[in-house]
Formats: structure tokens, sequence, C-alpha cells
């Protein structure tokens, strides 16, 4: 990347922006993500008020305004796909053309993270939990040892399509794919705490409520001695039926161990 040619938009506007603050033009390349040699170049060609030689630019600002519509619109097309619909709009460009106009823009093509899809109840209640946790001290923290079955899928290749996306839009809606809870896979159970992390259990069948308190009997409690000896701690699992069972409540209750209250569908509120 070498040449003033080569850089982006974004890199243009990084460079004139920190030029304007003092920046030193090592500073700024390694900003920039250039040559040092490509930030020189362009703050000269900037200050001498030289505009940019070559072949006329095929696309007007209408248009790319119209392709930044479009990837905005339908994120989780691909490139042959939006070059299509661009040019069916009356824009005469190439499949790289449109691909590089994308780039120049800021998308960047990626793999979507991915959200739970909530009802408004669980939002309702997601945002109770959250308000009820905020003023929590790291000391009232510390005291939590949380613990969540991971699940590992067999198969490879099931991300789904990638997302087209401006820096910082990762967790936009648009940008979202949606989950579903059960994918084919093998789970493993597994607790930590601020002390550290517990042993792993490799669940080699479907987990219900005996399973659930053998897992407690087993490794949870092994767990629970290794990172938090006899200090007092809360236990934080999630609202799966066999974690909210009666027989597993009891068990509980039995060995005088308080669970944290915990929202349904709420993976990520999970450290």
């Amino acid at each position: 990347m070498g040449k003033t040619a080569d850089l982006t938009v974004i890199q243009k506007t990084t460079i004139d922006i920190l030029h304007k603050e003092g920046k030193t033009q090592k500073v700024i390349a390694k900003e920039a993500g250039c040559s040092q040699s490509s930030v020189s170049k362009h703050i000269n060609r900037e200050a001498k008020g030289r505009k940019r030689c070559g072949r006329k630019k095929c696309t007007s600002n209408r248009d790319n305004r119209t392709l930044e519509r479009i990837v905005k619109q339908n994120p989780f097309k691909n490139v042959r796909e939006i070059h299509k619909e661009w040019t069916a709009a009356g824009v005469s460009a190439s499949r790289t053309t449109t691909h590089r106009h994308m780039q120049d823009m800021g998308f960047t093509c990626c793999i979507p993270c991915v959200k739970p899809l909530l009802n408004k109840r669980q939002c309702q209640k997601r945002l109770a939990w959250a308000k009820d946790k905020k003023d929590w001290t790291a000391v009232e923290s510390s005291k939590v040892m949380s613990s969540d079955e991971s699940k590992f899928c067999i198969s490879f290749g099931n991300q789904g399509p990638s997302v087209w996306r401006k820096r910082g839009e990762a967790q936009n809606p648009r940008c979202l794919r949606s989950s579903v809870k059960f994918p084919q896979s093998v789970m493993v159970w597994g607790a930590m705490s601020s002390a550290g992390v517990g042993p792993l259990c490799f669940l080699r069948s479907k987990v219900n409520a005996a399973v659930c308190q053998d897992i407690l009997e087993h490794f949870m409690l092994p767990a629970a001695d290794q990172l938090c000896g006899d200090a007092y701690f809360i236990f934080q699992q999630d609202l799966t039926p066999a974690h909210s069972a009666k027989a597993t409540s009891t068990w509980f209750k039995d060995h005088g161990i308080p669970v944290l209250n915990w929202p349904a569908n709420s993976p990520d509120l999970n450290p």
C-alpha cells in the first residue's frame, strides 16, 4: 500500500484528521494502517491543492449513495448479488468496482454475531435483572460461581452467510443472525469464579434432573471447594428444565447453597 491512490476514503480521512491534530507522519501511518511515504504523499498533495490524476470515475456520488443503501438494506447478500442489483439501478460498473466501492465505504465481509431471539417479556426481565445488579461491588460479584453447558458442534461450516457491515455495527440488529437453541453437538459442563475455573464434565447423555444433580454432586461441589473453600458463595445457572426442576431446587436447599436468580434465554449475561 505504497501509493496515495491505494489509500481508502477512511484512511485519507484518518490522515487528514491526525495531521490537523499535529501528529507525526510515523504516528499517522501506524493509525491509518499504511506506509509513511503514503502519508507524506497524501499530505503534500492536499497542501498543494492537486487533484487526483487518471481516468474519471465511472460512478457519481448519487450512484455511491445508491450502493450504500443497497448494502444496508441487504447486508447478507454477496458481492455478485449486490452488483447485480446496483447495475439494475442503471449504474455501469464491474463487479470489482462494486467490491472496491463497498470497501471504500467501510464495509467488510464478516461472520455475523449471533444473538438470542427474545420476546418482549424476556427483554423486560433481563432489564429488571440488570438494574437490580448494576450496583454490585467487585466483592459481591466475586462471591458468584458461574456455570454453564457449552456446545461444541461436530461439523464445521455452519456459521451461515457472511454480512456486510461497517466498523461499530457488529451489534446492529440488521447485521445479526438469529440462533437456535439445540443444534447437534457435544456438550461440556464447567464452572468458574473470580478465583479460577473448576473441573470439566463431559455430558454423554441428555441432561435431566437426575443427571444435573449427579453433576452438582461430583463436579460442582469439588469445584466449590477448590475455588471458594469454606467461604460463602452464590451458585449461578441458567433456567433449563433440568436446572429449574423441583428435585434440583430441593438438592440446593438440602445442601444450603443459594442460587442466583436468572433471566430466561440470557447466555450473553453469563461471564
